[in-house]
Protein backbone atom coordinates (compact mmCIF):
# COMPACT_ATOMS: atom_id res chain seq x y z
CA UNK A 1 0.00 0.00 0.00
CA UNK A 2 1.27 3.47 -0.90
CA UNK A 3 0.33 6.59 1.02
CA UNK A 4 0.80 10.11 -0.31
CA UNK A 5 0.55 13.16 1.95
CA UNK A 6 0.55 16.69 0.56
CA UNK A 7 1.53 19.82 2.45
CA UNK A 8 2.41 23.43 1.76
CA UNK A 9 -0.94 24.81 0.70
CA UNK A 10 -2.39 28.01 2.12
CA UNK A 11 -3.60 31.51 1.41
CA UNK A 12 -1.39 33.80 -0.66
CA UNK A 13 -1.84 37.07 -2.50
CA UNK A 14 -1.74 37.22 -6.27
CA UNK A 15 1.85 37.33 -7.47
CA UNK A 16 3.08 35.32 -4.52
CA UNK A 17 4.66 31.87 -4.31
CA UNK A 18 4.05 28.55 -2.61
CA UNK A 19 5.86 25.24 -2.67
CA UNK A 20 3.80 22.10 -2.32
CA UNK A 21 5.35 18.86 -1.08
CA UNK A 22 4.10 15.29 -1.34
CA UNK A 23 5.74 12.65 0.82
CA UNK A 24 5.17 9.00 0.00
CA UNK A 25 5.36 6.06 2.37
CA UNK A 26 4.52 2.40 2.38
CA UNK A 27 6.86 1.47 -0.43
CA UNK A 28 9.62 3.10 -2.40
CA UNK A 29 8.58 6.11 -4.42
CA UNK A 30 11.17 5.18 -6.98
CA UNK A 31 10.85 4.44 -9.82
CA UNK A 32 7.26 5.65 -10.37
CA UNK A 33 6.17 8.54 -12.53
CA UNK A 34 4.18 11.13 -10.59
CA UNK A 35 2.03 14.19 -11.13
CA UNK A 36 0.09 17.07 -9.64
CA UNK A 37 -3.57 17.67 -10.40
CA UNK A 38 -5.91 20.35 -9.10
CA UNK A 39 -9.63 20.74 -8.66
CA UNK A 40 -11.22 24.18 -8.39
CA UNK A 41 -14.43 24.33 -6.37
CA UNK A 42 -17.33 23.01 -8.42
CA UNK A 43 -15.15 22.01 -11.35
CA UNK A 44 -13.51 18.85 -12.62
CA UNK A 45 -10.05 17.72 -11.59
CA UNK A 46 -7.41 18.88 -14.07
CA UNK A 47 -3.83 18.02 -14.86
CA UNK A 48 -1.11 20.45 -13.75
CA UNK A 49 2.31 18.80 -14.08
CA UNK A 50 3.99 15.40 -14.41
CA UNK A 51 7.48 13.99 -13.94
CA UNK A 52 9.08 10.69 -14.85
CA UNK A 53 10.84 8.40 -12.41
CA UNK A 54 14.25 10.10 -12.42
CA UNK A 55 13.07 13.67 -12.85
CA UNK A 56 14.68 14.12 -16.25
CA UNK A 57 11.40 14.51 -18.10
CA UNK A 58 8.63 16.88 -17.04
CA UNK A 59 5.43 18.21 -18.52
CA UNK A 60 3.21 21.10 -17.41
CA UNK A 61 -0.12 22.38 -18.62
CA UNK A 62 0.06 25.52 -20.75
CA UNK A 63 -1.77 27.68 -18.19
CA UNK A 64 1.07 27.30 -15.65
CA UNK A 65 4.04 27.08 -18.01
CA UNK A 66 6.81 29.41 -16.90
CA UNK A 67 5.25 29.78 -13.43
CA UNK A 68 5.10 26.25 -11.96
CA UNK A 69 7.94 23.72 -11.71
CA UNK A 70 7.62 20.07 -10.78
CA UNK A 71 10.57 18.24 -9.25
CA UNK A 72 11.34 15.27 -7.04
CA UNK A 73 13.87 14.03 -4.53
CA UNK A 74 13.83 10.24 -4.66
CA UNK A 75 16.18 9.97 -1.70
CA UNK A 76 13.50 11.68 0.38
CA UNK A 77 10.54 10.04 -1.37
CA UNK A 78 9.19 13.52 -1.99
CA UNK A 79 7.52 15.25 -4.92
CA UNK A 80 7.42 19.05 -5.18
CA UNK A 81 5.47 21.72 -7.01
CA UNK A 82 7.02 25.17 -6.94
CA UNK A 83 4.35 27.73 -7.79
CA UNK A 84 5.38 31.29 -8.61
CA UNK A 85 3.45 34.34 -9.80
CA UNK A 86 0.24 32.83 -8.52
CA UNK A 87 -3.07 34.01 -9.92
CA UNK A 88 -6.59 33.85 -8.45
CA UNK A 89 -7.48 31.26 -11.09
CA UNK A 90 -4.89 28.93 -9.54
CA UNK A 91 -7.15 28.57 -6.50
CA UNK A 92 -7.98 24.89 -6.08
CA UNK A 93 -7.36 21.76 -4.07
CA UNK A 94 -4.06 20.33 -5.28
CA UNK A 95 -3.50 16.58 -5.36
CA UNK A 96 -0.35 14.57 -5.91
CA UNK A 97 -0.54 11.24 -7.66
CA UNK A 98 1.83 8.36 -8.36
CA UNK A 99 1.79 5.89 -11.21
CA UNK A 100 2.79 2.22 -11.22
CA UNK A 101 5.01 2.86 -14.23
CA UNK A 102 8.35 4.65 -14.64
CA UNK A 103 7.55 6.59 -17.80
CA UNK A 104 5.02 9.39 -18.24
CA UNK A 105 2.66 7.52 -20.52
CA UNK A 106 -0.75 9.16 -20.81
CA UNK A 107 0.29 11.67 -18.19
CA UNK A 108 -2.66 14.07 -18.46
CA UNK A 109 -5.18 11.35 -17.73
CA UNK A 110 -6.08 10.84 -14.07
CA UNK A 111 -6.67 7.13 -14.65
CA UNK A 112 -2.94 6.68 -15.31
CA UNK A 113 -2.23 7.15 -11.60
CA UNK A 114 -2.91 4.43 -9.06
CA UNK A 115 -2.18 6.35 -5.88
CA UNK A 116 -3.50 9.73 -4.72
CA UNK A 117 -3.02 12.05 -1.78
CA UNK A 118 -5.83 13.67 0.17
CA UNK A 119 -5.24 17.12 -1.30
CA UNK A 120 -4.10 20.50 -0.01
CA UNK A 121 -5.99 23.78 -0.48
CA UNK A 122 -4.34 26.65 -2.31
CA UNK A 123 -6.18 29.97 -2.25
CA UNK A 124 -4.90 32.99 -4.16
CA UNK A 125 -6.49 36.32 -3.30
CA UNK A 126 -6.66 39.19 -5.75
Amino acid sequence: QVQLVESGGGLVQAGGSLRLSCVTSGRTFTPNAAAWFRQPLGKAREFVAAINWNGFTTRVVDSVKGRFTISRDNAKNTLYLQMNTLKPEDTAVYYCAASRQTFLGDYMYAGTYAYWGQGTQVTVSS
